[in-house]
C-alpha cells in the first residue's frame, strides 16, 4: 500500500494523532539526547533568547519570504508537483484555524529543538540540515518538494548559525507552517 492510499484510509483525527505522536517523539528525543550531549543543561538554555527585533527580522521576515516564494511556485507549477500524498491537504483542510495554529506551533517547537538545538549544535549545520530534509521522507519522490524542504532546512539552519537563537528558528518555522496551513485550509 502506498502512502496516498494509507492517508486516504486514515481519518483526520488519526492523521492528527499520528502527527502529534511523531512530534512528541522528536521533542522527547531532543530533550533526552541534550541531557547526554551537553555538559550543562544551562548552556543549552543559552540558545533561547527573546529579542523582539531579532525575532522579527530573522524569524518572521524570512518565514514570510519563504511563503511568498511558495505561493509564486504554486501559481506557476502544476499542482501535482506539490502533492505530498495528500497528507497536508487532509490535515489542514479539515482543521480549524486554532488547530492549524497548534499543529504549526508543535511542529516548529519540537523539530527545531531536535534539529537545531541538539543536532546542529553538536554535529553541525550540514548534518542537521540534511537529516531534517531526510526525515521528510515522503518528499523523496517529489523533486520540487524535496528541493524545497532541503533549501528550507539549510535556510533555517543558516538562521540558527547567524543568530544562535532557537526562538528565531521556531518563529520562522512556525510562520511558514502556519501560513501555508492556512492557505491549504482556505484553498478552493
Amino acid at each position: 500500500m502506498n502512502q496516498s492510499e494509507l492517508v486516504k484510509q486514515m481519518s483526520h483525527k488519526q492523521l492528527k494523532q499520528s502527527l502529534y505522536m511523531s512530534q512528541t517523539i522528536f521533542l522527547c528525543v531532543g530533550i533526552i539526547v541534550s541531557v547526554f550531549l551537553f555538559d550543562h543543561l544551562t548552556s543549552w538554555f543559552d540558545y533561547f533568547k527573546w529579542d523582539t527585533k531579532e525575532l522579527f527580522y530573522y524569524g518572521v521576515v524570512p518565514g514570510l519570504i519563504v511563503v511568498a516564494i511558495d505561493i509564486i511556485l504554486m501559481i506557476f507549477l502544476p499542482k501535482r508537483f506539490y502533492d505530498d500524498g495528500g497528507i497536508n491537504e487532509k490535515l489542514f483542510k479539515n482543521s480549524s484555524i486554532v488547530d492549524v495554529f497548534f499543529i504549526s506551533l508543535i511542529v516548529a517547537v519540537s523539530e527545531e529543538i531536535l534539529f537545531r538545538g541538539v543536532l546542529q549544535t553538536v554535529f553541525g549545520y550540514f548534518i542537521a540540515s540534511t537529516i531534517f530534509a531526510l526525515v521528510h521522507v515522503r518528499y523523496l519522490k517529489k523533486p520540487v518538494l524535496l528541493v524545497s524542504v532541503l533549501l528550507l532546512s539549510f535556510y533555517i539552519g543558516y538562521l540558527f548559525e547567524v543568530t544562535g537563537n532557537l526562538f528565531v528558528t521556531m518563529i520562522a518555522h512556525f510562520t511558514i507552517d502556519f501560513l501555508l496551513g492556512l492557505i491549504i485550509r482556505f484553498q478552493k
